[in-house]
Formats: C-alpha cells, structure tokens, sequence
C-alpha cells in the first residue's frame, strides 16, 4: 500500500529523526491495524534465544510477518512500542540495531519502555505497532 501518513520533527522538539524516528506521525483516513505485541516466540515453539540480539531478530522476524499478512511495508507503521526488561544504554543499542534495519529507513513515532518483566520469564523484547492498512 502507498502509505499516507506525513512524519514530522518540529523544531520545539528533538530532532528524533537522526536517530530514526520521528516525533510526529498524522495518519489520513483510512484503516488502522493494532499489532499485538511480538516476542521471540516461533509459530514452530522453537526455543527462546538467550540472548537480546537473538529475541529481537526473532521479533522482527515477526512483525515482518504481520505487515505480511496486511500487505504492509514498514512506511506504513504509524507507530512502535518497544517494552525491554533491563533497559540501559548498551541494552537500547542492541535493540533498536535489530528495529532500525527492519525499518529501513521509514521513521515511525516510537516510543521505547523500561519493563520488569514480559509475558515470559524468559523474554527480554516485545514490540507492538499500529500500521495503516489499504481500505
């Protein structure tokens, strides 16, 4: 779908465009998909990875499969949340590394969040997103 959604930093604001989202997103009429969140959990019930760099590749893998299933691209997020237990400078890196190459370059108001725990013990990740979706 050709996506309809102007991005916007505004100069009140940091420009959060040099890191890769935007502060602003305006969504013309149309459909919005709500994207449950996504973790390193495997229509296959493969094991969890141990590590966070393993789990986001897996929850991108994920969401790629979402926009799939909405004939979406990612210019068409509106937005992420990002939940990370144990969120610190070297944990975010490692997190938004994995997000920034799967958004490849569209730049979706984002908003990343600190949790004690996730749906799992295991799990250190999940992302959820509202995308527009062709009427």
């Amino acid at each position: 779908m050709s996506a309809s959604i102007d991005r916007m930093n505004p100069p009140a604001l940091p420009d959060a465009g040099k890191v890769g989202y935007s502060q602003i997103s305006i969504v013309h009429p149309g459909p919005l998909a709500f994207v449950s969140g996504q973790v390193a959990w495997r229509a296959d019930s493969a094991p969890v990875p141990t590590s966070l760099a393993g789990q986001t590749a897996i929850v991108v893998e994920n969401l790629q499969g979402a926009l799939d299933a909405l004939q979406a691209t990612t210019d068409d997020i509106v937005q992420m949340r990002i939940y990370i237990t144990d969120l610190r400078d070297e944990t975010q890196e490692i997190a938004m590394g994995g997000i920034l190459r799967f958004l490849n370059g569209a730049q979706p108001s984002l908003t990343g969040i600190g949790v004690d725990a996730l749906a799992g013990p295991d799990l250190q990740i999940e992302v959820e997103m509202v995308v527009q979706v062709a009427a």
